[in-house]
């Protein structure tokens, strides 16, 4: 009992976005598993969507990482890790902007998958939210399986190489970095230029959804970059 309610504690620590997601992808992969559902029922199809009006492919292609083993793990794991990172971080105290982000990145990849054949998104999504932290946190340190030592935005590319490696089609990570480079240009680049402006400003009805009332304050521009001693230097 002490265990199961410690499990519970440290699950609904979990912040909001990061619990929600990761719950649903684990779910997602049971229901498979116990044939509840199938894949066929899941993956990306816009005839489907658009003319069967299959509308919850449109999330359920990023719900599933593949059937228990090495690739479910490891794409839940980052997830986990980047996801909560993130929402702990830069997007702390502002859920709503987190979300945004969230649709944002899925938005872009449907819109790329027209031109593709990826039939499942997760990990691509996953390899976005590994960028976006990457790219904000440019000083940590790294260190891939023990192999590897480097700064943190070279973790996507070490992550695409890792994915060669296995064999495993690397349109998937190309196309989680271009839409992770784009989020973060728009979001942390463009605004700073001479004559840049906030694109990305998180409408006001989602802001009303996430009105969370906190002690924290809640800053109009997240920063750039993390130097939080406690962010992670080991993967």
């Amino acid at each position: 009992m002490a265990a199961y309610q410690t499990l519970l504690q440290d699950y609904m620590a979990m912040p909001a976005v990061t619990r929600v997601y990761t719950t649903a992808c684990v779910l997602t992969t049971v229901a498979v598993q116990l044939d509840i559902v199938s894949p066929f029922q899941l993956y990306f199809n816009p005839i489907l969507i658009f003319r069967n009006y299959q509308l919850w492919r449109l999330l359920t292609t990023f719900l599933f990482f593949g059937s228990f083993g090495f690739t479910f793990l490891f794409n839940l794991i980052f997830t986990y890790r980047y996801c909560r990172m993130l929402e702990e971080g830069s997007f702390r105290s502002r859920t709503a902007d987190f979300f945004y982000m969230f649709l944002i990145g899925a938005i872009l990849m449907i819109i790329i998958a027209f031109f593709v054949n990826l039939l499942f998104l997760g990990h691509a999504f996953t390899i976005m939210l590994v960028y976006v932290w990457s790219r904000r946190n440019p000083y940590v340190r790294m260190n891939f399986f023990g192999l590897l030592n480097f700064q943190a935005p070279y973790l996507p590319w070490v992550l695409l190489a890792f994915s060669l490696l296995l064999g495993n089609a690397i349109l998937v990570d190309l196309m989680g970095i271009a839409v992770g480079h784009i989020y973060y240009f728009l979001e942390d680049v463009f605004p700073n230029q001479r004559g840049g402006f906030r694109i990305l400003e998180t409408p006001t009805f989602i802001k009303y959804l996430f009105d969370f009332q906190t002690n924290e304050p809640n800053e109009e521009r997240p920063e750039r970059f993390n130097f939080d001693d406690n962010n992670q230097n080991q993967q």
